[in-house]
């Protein structure tokens, strides 16, 4: 089968790595996965913008259902090229659902132009004078006029028409060795601040009693050295205290290419998994989810108990940042990583099976053929 997907990529956010191992697994059990656009030498990934024998359309929708390279052309090409139900819509950032807003994240509003999906005119999106509501609404119908196949990578999905699909993957070829003996860092985040300033600023508060006790902390992303404009306008989505930051002696550096995740979160014994709050409502899986335990480090959940021993197992419990006492499961990590790395070997071994691209590629494939 021969499955085109459609999704604006970023080099240094987003689900390439998913992508990469989609295109290997189906390489591997003759199937053929491309991503719809030009040649594009710098992803690492098959692009193409022939539609000649596609079996099924894959629109992976996050920040945005506009098309990365293309036009309406492009979308009439896409559309004749498979009947709808070879068509299949995955809402990775939890827009397909009415306006949610949750601890200063949500995924519709009127505040901010870049939040207003589709919709209207150009100038109404540039101007963020879509309401929330009608973003929402918008959003809606704009999948449903794809599909009737509409996917969210959790476990509940809101609304009664919306199946489980995780689409994230867990790729046994991304592992690195759990060896601490010589890590340079003690925390590393891989991540942009958006909207995860509330949970990192739980951490490090945390830790600033403590803080002499604790190496180095690094913050790898866009928005932690300082605000981010668009437009001349500051990007209050990506908010960080640079004070608060600079008097911990926390060192914010720039974000790094997909290919450089694992490497990068490897240089570090402890890495905090944060979620945006919208995504901890929605009890949604990313990329993150399934990346920071094939990293030679130790994940830590800043995550609800339920939801950890739900997608991660019981000895994961161990691992979550929580109570009042956050400092002491950090310092004993640090002191014993050891006995840690061998909850992260347990976990390993259950995604490699349950969460691989193979195992992720044939519910895809079951999915289109339904």
């Amino acid at each position: 089968m021969r499955v085109v997907f459609v999704y604006w990529a970023y080099e240094n956010a987003g689900s390439m790595l998913d992508l990469q191992g989609y295109t290997r697994a189906a390489r591997a059990s003759g199937h053929e996965v491309t991503i719809y656009g030009p040649p594009n030498q710098k992803t690492a990934l098959s692009y193409s913008k022939a539609l000649d024998g596609a079996d099924a359309i894959v629109f992976v929708f996050e920040w945005t259902t506009w098309l990365e390279h293309g036009d309406r052309m492009d979308w009439a090409r896409l559309l004749s090229a498979v009947p709808r139900r070879r068509r299949v819509v995955i809402d990775c950032d939890g827009a397909y659902n009415d306006p949610i807003e949750i601890e200063g994240d949500y995924n519709h509003t009127s505040t901010s132009p870049r939040m207003s999906w589709s919709g209207g005119d150009a100038s109404a999106r540039r101007e963020g004078s879509l309401s929330s509501d009608a973003s929402s609404r918008s959003w809606v119908q704009f999948c449903d006029s794809l599909s009737d196949k509409i996917y969210q990578p959790t476990l509940r999905p809101r609304r009664a028409n919306v199946g489980t699909f995780l689409f994230h993957i867990y790729d046994p070829v991304w592992e690195v060795p759990l060896d601490f003996t010589s890590k340079e860092l003690s925390m590393v985040y891989v991540g942009h601040s958006k909207f995860r300033w509330r949970g990192m600023s739980r951490v490090l508060q945390a830790l600033e009693p403590v803080r002499d006790r604790v190496g180095r902390i690094a913050l790898f992303g866009e928005g932690w050295a300082g605000p981010l404009h668009e437009k001349g306008a500051m990007m209050p989505n990506f908010y960080s205290d640079t004070l608060y930051l600079k008097k911990l002696g926390v060192e914010p550096l720039p974000p790094v290419p997909f290919t450089r995740v694992l490497e990068t979160m490897s240089r570090g014994v402890v890495n905090p998994v944060i979620y945006r709050p919208l995504f901890a409502h929605l009890e949604m899986v990313t990329c993150r989810t399934f990346e920071t335990p094939a990293a030679g480090t130790i994940p830590l959940f800043l995550l609800d108990e339920g939801y950890v021993r739900e997608i991660y197992g019981d000895r994961a419990m161990e691992l979550i940042l929580g109570g009042e006492q956050l400092h002491e499961r950090v310092l004993d990590v640090l002191a014993h990583p050891d006995h840690y790395a061998e909850i992260v070997r347990e976990i390993r071994q259950v995604f490699a099976r349950r969460h691989s691209p193979e195992a992720r590629l044939e519910e895809l494939l079951e999915i289109i053929r339904s």
